[in-house]
């Protein structure tokens, strides 16, 4: 097996190549023949890379109308086996990934590791508003941390409108079915958002790509993180992949390129080698 200070960048770009389509890291590091630990130490190495990449290239946007929602996933245990002492501790039990996504350019703007309260609301709202160039309309779901986060850090730069589903008060059959979705209302909160753009369909999917693309956010496996810091850096190389090195299917070119902030589609061997 090879180790990580002697791994040929081919197989560093196989390695993130299988992870960023969702398989497991065990599985990877058998089908490239090398530790887990190697595994492991280039997803941290490159996932750190395209994080502090993506912080200073996702700036001066000029995004029209953004989409904001946040994704669920677990670090360590289930929130219900959590112990009393490690209550509300970042990186165990539950965790939510908070993303923002351009609804033009389908580019990912921001996302942010988190629990999800009003305090971390304020902070995810506030790098999004850090990169825009110009006032946007901005859509939410119904979480009500939103409300307090945005008149902070927008204020009248924002025609701001929630989405809120209504469900039906009957569970549907299965442990982990959501209640039916029979319904959403909308709810202007301040600006004038044009009712035929207030959605969170686009970013929706896009949570949809991230349970398929990496395992940890894949629902009834053990494929669960362990450490929120992995996490985190599976989340950055997974958006790094998404913006920069995947055509989107109905733009025909990344979503790094139509925001007009690439020139190019990044190869793999290109990801891994933000980690000199």
């Amino acid at each position: 097996m090879f180790s990580m200070n002697r791994l040929p960048l081919e197989t560093r770009a196989r390695i993130l190549g299988c992870l960023t389509e969702g398989m497991s890291m065990r599985a990877t590091s058998r089908l490239a023949d090398v530790s887990i630990n190697t595994v492991t130490k280039l997803l941290v190495d490159v996932g750190t890379a395209a994080d502090l990449y993506q912080n200073e290239k996702l700036r001066d946007l000029e995004c029209k109308r953004v989409q904001c929602d946040e994704i669920w996933s677990f670090c360590g245990m289930k929130e219900k086996n959590v112990p009393e002492e490690r209550q509300g501790e970042l990186g165990t039990g539950d965790v939510y990934t908070w993303t923002a996504l351009d609804a033009d350019s389908k580019l990912a703007v921001s996302w942010l590791v988190a629990k999800r309260d009003a305090w971390y609301a304020e902070k995810f709202i506030g790098d999004l508003r850090s990169r825009i160039a110009n006032p946007v309309q901005l859509t939410t779901d119904g979480h009500l941390a939103y409300l307090t986060a945005v008149e902070k850090h927008f204020g009248d730069e924002a025609d701001y409108a929630m989405l809120v589903k209504i469900f039906a008060h009957v569970p549907r059959a299965g442990r982990y079915s959501p209640p039916e979705c029979i319904g959403t209302k909308t709810r202007r909160v301040s600006g004038n958002p044009d009712p035929v753009h207030i959605s969170t369909s686009f970013v929706e999917r896009q949570n949809l790509n991230m349970r398929m693309s990496m395992r940890r956010f894949t629902r009834l496996t053990n494929a669960f993180s362990r450490k929120v810091q992995n996490l985190e850096c599976a989340v950055a190389l997974h958006f790094m992949h998404y913006n920069f090195g995947r055509i989107h299917k109905t733009l025909r070119v990344t979503p790094a390129m139509e925001a007009g902030i690439a020139d190019h589609v990044w190869s793999m061997e290109e990801i891994a080698a933000l980690a000199h």
